[in-house]
């Protein structure tokens, strides 16, 4: 996560002197890059995965299950003691911000389409790390949300509440549960201290016969003035009220980047796969409760969204919840305060263009603009960009860098690109358009070039639902690539706002119409069902992407449910993972979202009030850890995934 640079973090009151210094160096860096990597051709297809894990204990003589937070010191002996093997089975891991997070990737990217190669690769990270932490006595989950996160006791020591919780000031994460890196209690502190308020996220409480109008965990406390002041004032009824950076950043997701050949196929990359970004948010839907209560929703990304909004008062346009507290003054360095209508962790705001289907006025919303930016990457001597890609800059150039190391103020332009992606990497929106390092240049093929992240999707509870769709999503990048001059996927950028809000929706893929294209060969949208999306002849994915590149890599002569009865097991595989996309999608299996918050419902603990017990949460992630290891003994495998998947998934154990 982000840029962990080595040195002493500035706290914001002394970091923000040195903002618009970073923004100014962090645009000559861009430029640089622009100017030694533009011309890099033919790069190969190259893409890999990240995986966040938690870590969670459990004692079955107590019945609770909670977020091992101290045993953090494996993420040091992968890198250090067990990085040969790691190197040698293509393994790597990184820290996240949770002390109870594993992040694990690839350590060298896939070539191509990788198929079970990419399950294979997703089971040997996950056995290395567990065989760790089992040795602690920990499991290795791949859960979106820990269920009772900021409940009494949901971490596996005492809460001593270090320092009296001074980097967050939440009334429920204590600051132990953040990593030990300098760099992630800073940045909680700082966008806590830009905003002048705590962050304030209410998620809206799923309601049973008994469910209070209420969230009766919200008090206040006398450690901090005003922060222990303000829950009465931010918290909203029939909501469940979170307080604190951790609760976002505390999540787990399935990220997938991919390189393409050339910075114009990247533009257009980034821009087709805009809109599949709210689709694969609802079809992935894996979070429907938070600090142990059942929300009415189930995905997470709007809880991380308001985890790390440091926007102003000022700039989100609302009167601030203490105002005899609240000083505007100095939060910003830009010339003039903006209203800034979204958090920086957000839908996609701008199209890059650069292609012959792209049109300005598919850019049809409020996105404040860095002027000084906007006009420098247009007019400046180094490399002077197109309109649409500065534009897309200066708009990330809004934001102020969060952490500054007082080491890394000054640097070298030509070489460095730690003020670039200072700006860069705190802009988490649904992809992030990855410009490569002034060392990319068309000679260096060691170095990665031109990239797009793709960041929504919640993550799953067994390798083979992740490896299902970041195999599935591949294909949709390679056909977009091969067919580039073909395939135009644009929509209004406010139907794909609009998308995101519908995302968001309980029972999403059962329930809601999304924005679509009703042709991929010219223009025109319409709303429909995620299983029309899906599967329709005229625009549905399966047809217009799956089928198109299976039959150009002759998998298949028509339809990609021909590979069920290939006599080659990698293939049979492969129908397998698009089986399961495609019955999550048309409600055939029920999102991982939709499960759990039945098992909740169903539990005989269950008091129809929506909230998640210990004793719920105990049983449940029993259950989930079963599930995790392909375990049917109790028929849960079989409920999950239904029962073909069970037996296949059974006897054909990678």
């Amino acid at each position: 996560m982000g840029l962990l640079s080595l040195g002493t973090p500035l706290e914001w009151f002394e970091s923000r002197q040195h903002n618009e210094h970073v923004r100014q160096n962090g645009i000559e860096q861009l430029l640089y890059i622009f100017q030694a990597a533009y011309g890099r051709k033919d790069d190969p297809l190259l893409w890999g995965d990240e995986i966040e894990y938690m870590t969670c204990k459990t004692d079955d003589t107590q019945r609770t299950t909670t977020l091992a937070i101290d045993d953090d010191d494996v993420l040091s002996e992968l890198n250090t003691e067990d990085k040969g093997l790691c190197d040698a089975q293509n393994l790597s891991f990184h820290p996240e911000y949770g002390r109870f997070m594993i992040e694990a990737t690839p350590a060298r990217p896939y070539a191509g389409f990788a198929n079970e190669y990419v399950e294979e690769n997703m089971a040997r990270r996950r056995d290395t790390a567990e065989k760790k932490m089992h040795a602690r006595g920990a499991d290795l989950l791949s859960l979106a949300v820990f269920p009772r996160m900021g409940c009494p006791g949901f971490t596996d020591i005492a809460q001593v509440w270090s320092s009296r919780n001074a980097a967050s000031r939440s009334l429920y994460l204590p600051d132990q549960v953040i990593n030990r890196h300098a760099r992630f209690p800073t940045l909680t502190a700082n966008i806590r201290a830009r905003r002048g308020e705590k962050v304030c996220i209410n998620i809206p409480m799923y309601k049973d016969e008994n469910t209070p109008e209420i969230d009766d965990t919200v008090y206040q406390r006398d450690w901090f003035t005003p922060e222990d002041l303000e829950a009465p004032s931010a918290s909203k009824p029939g909501h469940i009220y979170l307080d604190s950076m951790g609760f976002g950043m505390g999540c787990s997701c399935l990220q997938l980047t991919f390189q393409a050949p050339t910075i114009d196929k990247a533009r257009y990359l980034y821009d087709s796969l805009v809109n599949f970004a709210p689709i694969f948010l609802a079809a992935t839907a894996a979070s429907p409760a938070f600090k142990g209560w059942l929300a009415d929703q189930d995905v997470r990304w709007n809880v991380i969204s308001g985890a790390v909004d440091d926007r102003t008062p000022y700039e989100r346009s609302v009167a601030p919840l203490l105002p005899e507290y609240n000083n505007e003054n100095g939060h910003s360095t830009m010339p003039e305060p903006q209203r800034i209508p979204k958090s920086r962790y957000s839908a996609v705001d701008l199209y890059l263009g650069g292609n012959a289907f792209f049109e300005g006025r598919f850019n049809d919303t409020d996105v404040p603009l860095n002027e000084g930016v906007l006009q420098k990457l247009q007019t400046n001597s180094l490399f002077p960009m197109d309109y649409d890609l500065a534009r897309h800059f200066s708009h990330l150039f809004i934001r102020d860098p969060l952490v500054v190391f007082q080491e890394r103020v000054h640097q070298d332009n030509k070489n460095s690109t730690d003020h670039f992606e200072n700006i860069q990497s705190t802009n988490w929106q649904t992809l992030r358009f990855k410009p490569p390092t002034q060392a990319a240049t068309p000679s260096n093929k060691d170095a990665p070039g031109w990239r797009v992240e793709f960041r929504p999707m919640e993550i799953h509870i067994t390798d083979f639902e992740n490896a299902a769709y970041a195999n599935f999503l591949f294909l949709v990048v390679e056909c977009l690539l091969k067919f580039s001059n073909e395939i135009n996927c644009y929509i209004p950028m406010s139907q794909v706002w609009q998308n995101m809000k519908l995302a968001h929706s309980r029972d999403a893929v059962l329930r809601e119409r999304f924005y679509w294209k009703t042709n991929f060969a010219t223009e025109g949208s319409g709303k429909f069902t995620m299983a029309e999306i899906f599967h329709d002849p005229a625009f549905g994915i399966f047809p217009q992407f799956i089928d198109r590149i299976l039959k150009d890599r002759k998998y298949v002569s028509s339809s990609w449910t021909e590979l069920k009865n290939s006599s080659d097991p990698p293939k049979v595989r492969l129908f397998h993972y698009l089986k399961l996309v495609s019955d999550r999608a048309t409600g055939n299996l029920p999102t991982i979202a939709n499960f759990l918050r039945r098992y909740i419902t169903e539990h005989p603990g269950y008091k129809k009030d929506s909230r998640v017990t210990s004793d719920i949460n105990y049983d449940m992630l029993k259950m989930v850890t079963r599930i995790t290891h392909l375990d049917d003994s109790q028929g849960e495998l079989s409920r999950f995934l239904g029962t073909g998947f069970a037996s296949f998934l059974s006897s054909n154990r990678l």
